[in-house]
């Protein structure tokens, strides 16, 4: 085998040969797909990071870490199979948010915050 069949030139920089690649089994395409939140060092909330397909939570969660953290960047790590999440749809904002449009009380305009409440 020569070195061009070993290392073709699409795979880049750190490529496997090809005979290590085959070896190590098929890529599964019908994993689950996940998605990552990550929180940062400096972060409060965990933040939506991408999406990865895995097998399996710890699967996904080794691979996020992999991935989404390859500088340091977190503290923490979710990983959500995506069929658990609900969501509303942005094309129904008007509707679905209106019940808390009459509710003027919940809005903080009555009264001063002082700055000294951080993230409010």
């Amino acid at each position: 085998m020569s070195i061009d069949q070993a290392y073709p030139a699409e795979v880049g920089h750190g490529a496997v040969p090809m005979a290590d690649a085959a070896a190590a089994g098929p890529v599964r395409a019908d994993w689950p797909l996940w998605e990552v939140f990550l929180r940062g060092k400096r972060g409060l909330n965990h933040v939506h990071v991408g999406s990865l397909h895995a097998a399996d939570a710890e699967m996904a969660l080794r691979h996020a870490r992999d991935v989404y953290t390859r500088r340091n960047e977190g503290v923490s790590i979710w990983v959500v199979p995506t069929a658990a999440i609900t969501a509303s749809s942005p094309d129904e904002k008007d509707p679905f948010f209106a019940p808390s449009g009459d509710k003027v009380y919940r809005h903080p305009t009555f009264y001063d915050i002082p700055d000294s409440v951080p993230h409010m």
